[in-house]
């Protein structure tokens, strides 16, 4: 029962996050009239139980906070580039990247940071395979995708090492004592801009 709650407050606390950035200001009455809507929410649609892996690495959380900072920073000073340079012939594909995870919540998180980044977005996510499907600009040859795919397994790696769960660790050590920073996945060239 304690766990079924502690899943559910999650999800509600997020809302209340929510009501209170789109209102932009933190008072007693934006907090109240959160709560008040979080729960209508609540009760009114089926939230899903969010399962958390129980532990947080502070230190690898924090580095995967700035690492992720350094890469939106550098890669919207390239596509910066990219607007400007007269040169440029759109090149762009769609990826796929099967996950190690099995968790939704990494998945989730996974997806969003990978989405931050300025030059990538996620289209779609197969919960059964967990495979993200990115769009990616700048794609020049199929030779430049295994390094996009690395750079996604980085995000989630990092991810699981912050807060995963004893399964995503375990899962990650295999693949990292396999050999297999690029798992298998398709590309598909795009010729227009996206």
């Amino acid at each position: 029962m304690k766990a079924r709650i502690a899943s559910g407050l999650v999800p509600f606390l997020g809302l209340v996050l929510l009501w209170m950035l789109i209102w932009g200001e933190f008072t007693w009455l934006s907090l109240l009239t959160g709560v008040v809507l979080s729960l209508l929410v609540s009760v009114a649609f089926y939230l899903p139980a969010v399962a958390l892996s129980g532990r947080l690495n502070i230190l690898r959380a924090l580095a995967f906070a700035g690492r992720l900072l350094v890469d939106i920073v550098l890669a919207s000073l390239q596509i910066a580039w990219t607007a400007v340079n007269p040169r440029y012939r759109p090149s762009n594909a769609i990826i796929a990247v099967p996950l190690r995870t099995r968790s939704d919540l990494v998945m989730t998180f996974t997806a969003e940071a990978v989405s931050l980044v300025p030059g990538s977005i996620v289209l779609d996510v197969d919960r059964e395979t967990a495979t993200l499907y990115l769009h990616a600009l700048n794609v020049r040859s199929v030779d430049d995708v295994p390094a996009l795919k690395r750079s996604v397994l980085a995000t989630e790696r990092r991810l699981i090492l912050a807060a995963g769960s004893a399964d995503d660790l375990a899962r990650l050590r295999e693949a990292e004592a396999a050999g297999g920073s690029d798992a298998p996945g398709s590309v598909r060239r795009e010729g227009g801009a996206a």
